[in-house]
């Protein structure tokens, strides 16, 4: 039970990052760039690999998905917690994966991004390894 509360919490920690990091692409101006010359730069401009979008188009775009994919994240993995308990802890490959994404995002956040989301996912890390390790200890 407390493995299945872990896992679920680290999930449901991701999916409130990618739901508020969606909202904030297509709301407010959160993710736009403080100097307004760099937005109008980016809505002239388009990326080398085609001239069928515009830098600013792709940064929504990019935003938009990578929101998703947390969002995804928090919602199967919430599933298989609370719903799939036997299928999540049983199986290697979904454990090995849960772990490395997050860990793949931890390393992201500290390289790339600031202090809150890189400490949101690692809470979620940690709940994450921790209901593993409570599960197969």
């Amino acid at each position: 039970m407390l493995a299945s509360i872990l896992v679920g919490l680290s999930a449901g920690l991701i999916l409130i990052l990618g739901a508020a990091h969606l909202l904030y692409t297509f709301r407010g101006r959160r993710l736009f760039p403080r100097d307004a010359e760099l937005q109008t730069s980016m809505n002239s401009v388009s990326p080398e690999i085609s001239d069928q979008t515009t830098m600013w188009r792709a940064w929504v775009g990019f935003n938009a998905s990578h929101s998703m994919g947390a969002i995804l994240f928090g919602l199967i993995y919430g599933y298989l917690a609370v719903f799939q308990v036997d299928l999540l802890f049983g199986s290697l490959y979904l454990l090995t994966v849960g772990i490395a994404m997050l860990s793949g995002l931890v390393l992201l956040a500290r390289q790339y991004w600031f202090a809150a989301p890189l400490a949101g996912i690692t809470v979620s890390l940690i709940c994450f390894v921790t209901g593993v390790l409570v599960w197969w200890l």
